[in-house]
Protein backbone atom coordinates (compact mmCIF):
# COMPACT_ATOMS: atom_id res chain seq x y z
CA UNK A 1 0.00 0.00 0.00
CA UNK A 2 1.20 3.82 -0.89
CA UNK A 3 1.70 5.64 2.04
CA UNK A 4 -0.41 8.49 1.78
CA UNK A 5 0.04 12.32 2.66
CA UNK A 6 -2.24 14.97 3.49
CA UNK A 7 -1.41 18.88 2.16
CA UNK A 8 -3.28 22.12 1.78
CA UNK A 9 -5.27 22.90 5.45
CA UNK A 10 -4.54 25.42 7.41
CA UNK A 11 -6.28 28.90 8.91
CA UNK A 12 -9.21 30.27 6.98
CA UNK A 13 -12.44 32.34 8.10
CA UNK A 14 -15.55 31.11 8.35
CA UNK A 15 -17.88 31.04 4.78
CA UNK A 16 -14.00 30.87 3.30
CA UNK A 17 -12.60 28.10 1.36
CA UNK A 18 -9.72 25.73 1.60
CA UNK A 19 -8.58 22.74 -0.54
CA UNK A 20 -7.09 19.61 0.92
CA UNK A 21 -4.80 17.15 -1.11
CA UNK A 22 -4.12 13.44 -0.86
CA UNK A 23 -1.17 12.29 -2.92
CA UNK A 24 0.56 8.35 -2.67
CA UNK A 25 4.06 7.68 -2.39
CA UNK A 26 3.43 5.10 -5.26
CA UNK A 27 2.19 7.60 -8.06
CA UNK A 28 -1.03 5.78 -9.31
CA UNK A 29 -3.55 4.98 -6.62
CA UNK A 30 -4.51 1.73 -6.95
CA UNK A 31 -7.17 1.57 -4.45
CA UNK A 32 -11.02 0.82 -5.05
CA UNK A 33 -12.50 3.38 -2.73
CA UNK A 34 -10.36 7.05 -1.03
CA UNK A 35 -12.20 8.64 1.60
CA UNK A 36 -11.66 11.54 3.80
CA UNK A 37 -12.02 11.56 7.60
CA UNK A 38 -11.61 13.74 10.51
CA UNK A 39 -10.85 14.44 14.42
CA UNK A 40 -11.66 17.35 15.90
CA UNK A 41 -10.67 17.66 19.41
CA UNK A 42 -12.01 15.83 22.04
CA UNK A 43 -14.17 13.57 19.65
CA UNK A 44 -14.05 10.54 17.89
CA UNK A 45 -12.74 10.58 14.10
CA UNK A 46 -15.47 10.77 11.77
CA UNK A 47 -16.53 10.10 8.40
CA UNK A 48 -16.58 13.11 6.07
CA UNK A 49 -16.83 12.13 2.40
CA UNK A 50 -15.84 8.94 0.17
CA UNK A 51 -15.25 8.45 -3.91
CA UNK A 52 -15.43 5.19 -5.93
CA UNK A 53 -12.19 5.19 -7.78
CA UNK A 54 -13.21 3.88 -11.21
CA UNK A 55 -16.54 4.89 -10.83
CA UNK A 56 -16.68 8.05 -8.96
CA UNK A 57 -19.55 8.04 -6.98
CA UNK A 58 -19.22 10.22 -4.00
CA UNK A 59 -21.15 10.07 -0.83
CA UNK A 60 -20.98 12.51 2.15
CA UNK A 61 -21.71 12.94 5.51
CA UNK A 62 -24.83 15.26 6.06
CA UNK A 63 -23.00 17.89 7.85
CA UNK A 64 -20.63 19.15 4.86
CA UNK A 65 -23.16 18.05 2.01
CA UNK A 66 -23.64 21.07 -0.32
CA UNK A 67 -20.35 22.38 0.99
CA UNK A 68 -17.91 20.38 0.27
CA UNK A 69 -16.33 18.24 -2.75
CA UNK A 70 -14.52 15.07 -2.80
CA UNK A 71 -12.64 14.68 -5.81
CA UNK A 72 -9.57 13.13 -8.39
CA UNK A 73 -7.44 14.26 -10.69
CA UNK A 74 -7.69 12.14 -13.80
CA UNK A 75 -3.93 11.04 -13.65
CA UNK A 76 -5.53 9.52 -10.72
CA UNK A 77 -2.29 9.80 -8.62
CA UNK A 78 -4.35 12.75 -5.90
CA UNK A 79 -7.22 13.09 -4.26
CA UNK A 80 -9.53 16.37 -3.42
CA UNK A 81 -11.70 17.83 -0.53
CA UNK A 82 -12.90 21.48 -1.83
CA UNK A 83 -14.08 23.13 1.57
CA UNK A 84 -16.24 25.91 1.17
CA UNK A 85 -18.54 27.98 3.21
CA UNK A 86 -16.21 26.54 5.89
CA UNK A 87 -18.04 27.04 9.80
CA UNK A 88 -16.13 26.55 13.03
CA UNK A 89 -17.44 23.47 13.93
CA UNK A 90 -15.22 21.83 10.39
CA UNK A 91 -11.76 22.74 12.48
CA UNK A 92 -10.55 19.20 13.25
CA UNK A 93 -7.42 17.52 11.59
CA UNK A 94 -8.14 15.62 8.21
CA UNK A 95 -7.24 12.31 7.20
CA UNK A 96 -6.84 11.06 4.14
CA UNK A 97 -7.65 6.62 3.23
CA UNK A 98 -7.35 4.34 0.97
CA UNK A 99 -8.89 0.99 0.70
CA UNK A 100 -8.46 -1.89 -1.38
CA UNK A 101 -11.69 -3.61 -0.96
CA UNK A 102 -14.34 -4.41 -3.51
CA UNK A 103 -17.66 -3.62 -2.06
CA UNK A 104 -21.08 -2.04 -2.91
CA UNK A 105 -22.05 0.22 -1.27
CA UNK A 106 -19.40 3.15 -0.95
CA UNK A 107 -18.39 2.50 2.92
CA UNK A 108 -18.38 5.28 5.52
CA UNK A 109 -16.91 2.99 8.74
CA UNK A 110 -12.96 3.70 9.28
CA UNK A 111 -12.46 -0.21 9.69
CA UNK A 112 -12.98 -0.37 5.43
CA UNK A 113 -10.27 1.64 5.01
CA UNK A 114 -6.85 -0.23 5.12
CA UNK A 115 -4.31 2.73 4.22
CA UNK A 116 -4.30 6.39 6.05
CA UNK A 117 -2.49 9.37 6.07
CA UNK A 118 -1.02 11.15 9.09
CA UNK A 119 -3.51 13.95 8.63
CA UNK A 120 -3.81 18.12 8.11
CA UNK A 121 -5.00 20.20 10.35
CA UNK A 122 -8.26 22.42 9.65
CA UNK A 123 -8.98 25.36 11.82
CA UNK A 124 -11.80 27.89 11.13
CA UNK A 125 -12.00 30.98 13.05
CA UNK A 126 -15.38 32.97 13.39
Amino acid sequence: QAQLVESGGGLAQAGGSLRLSCTGSGGKFGSYAMGWFRQAPGKEREFVAALGWASGITIYEDSVKGRFTVSRDDAETALYLQMNGLKPEDTAVYYCAGSDRITWPLQKGESYYNTWGRGTQVTVSE
